[in-house]
């Protein structure tokens, strides 16, 4: 160990930082889940994320890599272990054309950000301070997901430091094997130093949130399911209902809605159906930069816990999933629950053509449940017992949406013919299984 720790002060010309030091409060623990890593570095430039690697396969201990550190499951923190912090490495440029280059510690309202003022945009989460690279590796379900596909789908080519401390280049035509398992196999495989993402150009768009009494949740779910099986793709949603924060059960359901341009006719022939499910309380829809779509993350106080779960559904199964989280929804105790559109675009994409192994879902959703851990654990029982009248009806598993990473997580994650062919690419470049800190892969 001390002999890994000399090589590393050598080599390493970022931030070392340890317990006791100044910085280190600030930087032990990712933004949902504590730690108190033993080593946090933070590489400023490719050549230093080499030297982090290797230092890690050396001294033996967990290795966590963070970018936006967002990860419901912790995945960018550890205890006794090490954390390398991708946040220096966020330079985000237009490289010719729509051609991005973008670095793994940058955020999605950084790349927003620089985009705008070019008329650009790429299909991303709908959070800010998310990290381009956690939410990337594992998918991408955002705003424009049913115009423009996954986050994953604009990936050109990446930049990823191997197991081995190796830089090499994933694209077509170079370690294609890689390449098809970075996109959706997550941080399996190696650090991604730096993605190049296609852009497309983009106008502001017609976003809000469109508001429903509670007492009219079975309706207005059915019904916005119902159109947006036939709803032109430039319409993305999200529905949303039992917030815990906003009266549980007696909370207003909650239609989010993107229509990804700026005609006003073809924005209102797309979402006045919705309109039409109920009874509005609320309807905020209005022309907004793209931009300004992705709002600002919540970080928890501290000792708040998020037990988040996720699941997918196919056409034959929604009014059968719809009508069980309704009736879970009106229960007191429910968990906050959000079903996002997805179809369109990322349908189109071939099944195999990378690691994201549910093309053709119609739905995805969540279930959230937060507070204090003795809280959490109460609820515990009751939370299965809901996923248990749920499981005939749905499928898989969304990464980004998950807490756990336990075996049967993974096995949602990855059937089991996407999981044996991502642990052949896992034994060729890490196949001494050091990035365990994801969903993990075990080499084949």
């Amino acid at each position: 160990m001390s002999s890994a720790l000399e090589t590393l002060h050598r080599d390493f010309g970022g931030d070392i930082i340890e317990p006791g030091a100044a910085q280190y409060a600030s930087v032990r623990s990712s933004v949902l889940v504590p730690g108190s890593p033993a080593y946090v570095l933070r590489p400023k430039d490719v050549p230093d994320v080499q030297a982090a690697v290797r230092f890690a396969a050396a001294a033996g201990l967990p290795l966590s890599v963070r970018g936006g550190g967002h990860a419901f499951a912790g995945f960018g923190t550890n205890d006794d272990g090490i954390v390398i912090d991708l946040g220096n490495l966020a330079t985000v440029e237009l490289t010719g054309g729509h051609r991005v280059r973008i670095g793994g510690g940058a955020t999605w309202g950084q790349v927003a950000a620089v985009l705008a003022p070019h008329g650009l945009a790429i299909s991303s989460g709908d959070t800010k301070s998310v990290g381009v690279g956690g939410l990337t590796l594992s998918g991408g379900i955002g705003w424009k997901v049913r115009k423009y596909g996954l986050a994953l789908d604009s990936v050109l080519e990446a930049e990823v430091v191997t197991a081995a401390g190796d830089v090499v280049r994933a694209k077509a035509g170079e370690h294609p094997d890689l390449f098809w398992a970075i996109r959706g196999g997550g941080g399996n495989f190696g650090i991604v130093t730096a993605f190049e993402f296609a852009a497309h150009p983009t106008t502001d768009v017609f976003y809000g949130r469109i508001t429903f009494p509670a007492s009219e949740v079975t309706a207005v779910l059915h019904g916005w399911a119902d159109h947006l099986r036939t709803a032109p793709e430039e319409l993305t949603s999200i529905a949303s209902f039992a917030n815990p924060f906003a009266g549980g059960p007696d909370a207003p359901v909650e239609i989010h809605v993107v229509f990804d341009g700026d005609d006003a006719a073809l924005a209102a022939r797309a979402i006045d159906p919705i309109r039409g499910l109920g009874t509005v309380l609320d309807d905020d829809v209005a022309l907004t930069p793209y931009e300004d779509t992705l709002v600002d993350g919540v970080t928890p106080p501290p000792g708040i816990r998020l037990v988040t779960r996720s699941a997918f559904v196919d056409g034959a199964s929604v009014p059968d999933v719809l009508r069980i989280l309704a009736e879970v929804g009106a229960a007191p105790g429910s968990p906050f629950i959000a079903l996002r559109s997805v179809g369109g675009a990322v349908a189109r994409v071939p099944a195999d053509a990378t690691a994201y192994a549910h093309r053709r879902a119609e739905l995805m959703f969540a279930t959230t449940v937060a507070g204090p851990a003795p809280v959490v654990a109460a609820v515990g029982p009751a939370l299965e017992g809901i996923w248990h009248r749920l499981t005939p009806h749905v499928s898989g598993a969304y990464a980004n949406f998950l807490a756990s990473a336990t075996d049967d997580d993974v096995a949602a994650v990855y059937p089991a013919g996407t999981r044996q062919r991502l642990a052949a690419v896992k034994r060729r470049y890490d196949p001494g299984n050091l990035f365990t800190g994801n969903h993990n892969i075990r080499p084949l």
